[in-house]
């Protein structure tokens, strides 16, 4: 079975996805919906679309009678209950971008959707589909290093990529997207509970904004980068940021094609002088954090220990994950198991393909989460997409509860009562 899937959202993600599903030959693009009409040429040129299977709007493509088997949801945050709820009742298999929706009320209406109309809906968790995820996974089950006690874990942001999507980018402002830790750090909550193989049972939470504020600018400078007096000596001059990426092609689709759609040097420097990847990260308009520990109890005791800070290289995930009977440390390209008995190590290597960045698929983890996505469409098999709806809404709750406890300084306590898994 050939599978067919229209892209509702060409943005970034939705764009990569479409490249990676047809070049891996894992499905055809029959529909693009954009409401930003470069986006929605650029794309439906690329794959040939004719003009009835362009829309500016997903209700368009919901007023049709169902035009693929599947559809990926990567509108803007805030926008994804609408359009999942609706071509999930049309029988779309559902790709949903993460995060699921910005509140609980809207998560809870995608899941029931799905559940009513016994559709397939798969969340891009992506970090569980990596093969390094799944030996570490199976490391863990097969009790290699005993009982897990306790489990420490990394999220390495990257300086430039903090001020390029959560400083003066599209996940800056809370209002207008969600919080840091679910827009971005649902991957890592999703990640810990799987690898855990327990639901939460309490959670604390401390962080905030330390550094991209008002009162951080440095002395003499200015709005904008391309002006500004102190451009040069600043970590953080979207000029000295972009400026690299130009001549990159995989780069010049992400990070530069948010910015400009005029990739060379004059295109760059006319959006940095004009566009909001222009201004200085200090001018106030941001507001979520740039930093925060989550501390998690898990049933039977087991902890675990999340940092997400914007201060290092943008690089992949860090872990240790401490048992009775011995550790695992990773890095997303290499797992060390310290087995006690024998006081010996093993260690597991992994080729990712490429960088942590969405710029490289995330190390090949969009790859492989796609791959399970259509293949699940094409086989009817969904025991392959394990980022479903309820396991997704489990972890939204505990991020929404971790946000709780940051906000009012407590401990929150989840509910006994989880999602129900799906039959």
């Amino acid at each position: 079975m050939t599978v067919t899937l229209a892209i509702v959202g060409a943005g970034a993600r939705g764009a990569s996805y479409a490249r990676i599903a047809a070049a891996e030959h894992l499905a055809t693009v029959a529909a693009v919906v954009d409401p930003d009409p470069a986006r929605r040429k650029a794309l439906a040129e690329e794959f040939a679309l004719p003009d009835d299977r362009v829309f500016e709007d997903w209700t368009q493509l919901a007023a049709r009678p169902r035009l693929a088997d599947a559809a990926v949801v990567a509108t803007p945050d805030r926008l994804h209950a609408d359009p999942a709820v609706a071509l999930a009742d049309l029988g779309y298999a559902l790709l949903l971008e993460k995060p699921m929706a910005p509140t609980e009320k809207e998560a809870r209406r995608i899941v029931e959707a799905s559940v009513r109309n016994d559709i397939l809906l798969g969340v891009c968790h992506v970090l569980r589909y990596t093969p390094y995820s799944l030996k570490l996974k199976q490391l863990v089950t097969d009790g290699r290093i005993g009982d897990v006690v306790s489990v420490e874990h990394l999220e390495p942001v990257g300086w430039w990529h903090q001020a390029h999507s959560y400083v003066r980018g599209q996940w800056a402002v809370e209002a207008q997207s969600s919080s840091m830790l679910l827009a971005k750090s649902c991957h890592d909550i999703d990640w810990l509970g799987h690898i855990v193989g327990r639901p939460v049972a309490r959670v604390s939470s401390f962080g905030g904004l330390r550094h991209f504020r008002p009162e951080n600018k440095p002395d003499g400078a200015g709005d904008r980068c391309v002006s500004c007096p102190v451009e040069r000596t600043c970590v953080y001059s979207a000029v000295r940021i972009y400026e690299r990426f130009l001549g990159d092609p995989v780069y010049e689709q992400w990070p530069l094609g948010v910015v400009t759609d005029d990739v060379s040097p004059d295109g760059l420097r006319a959006a940095l002088a004009e566009g909001p990847y222009g201004a200085c990260v200090y001018s106030g308009r941001n507001d979520v954090v740039d930093h925060q520990v989550v501390n998690l109890e898990y049933e039977g005791g087991i902890t675990a220990s999340f940092t997400m800070t914007a201060f290092t290289a943008l690089d992949f995930r860090k872990t240790r994950i401490f048992g009775s009977g011995g550790s695992l440390e990773g890095d997303g390209r290499r797992i060390v198991l310290h087995d006690f008995l024998t006081d010996t190590q093993h260690t597991f290597d992994f080729d990712p393909e490429g960088g942590a960045s969405a710029a490289d698929g995330h190390g090949g983890a969009d790859t492989e989460m796609l791959r399970a996505f259509l293949t699940a469409v094409a086989d009817d098999d969904r025991s392959l997409v394990g980022s479903g709806p309820y396991e997704t809404l489990e972890s939204h709750l505990v991020v929404w509860a971790a946000e709780r406890a940051r906000r009012d300084g407590t401990v929150v306590r989840m509910d006994d009562s989880s999602p129900a898994p799906q039959s």
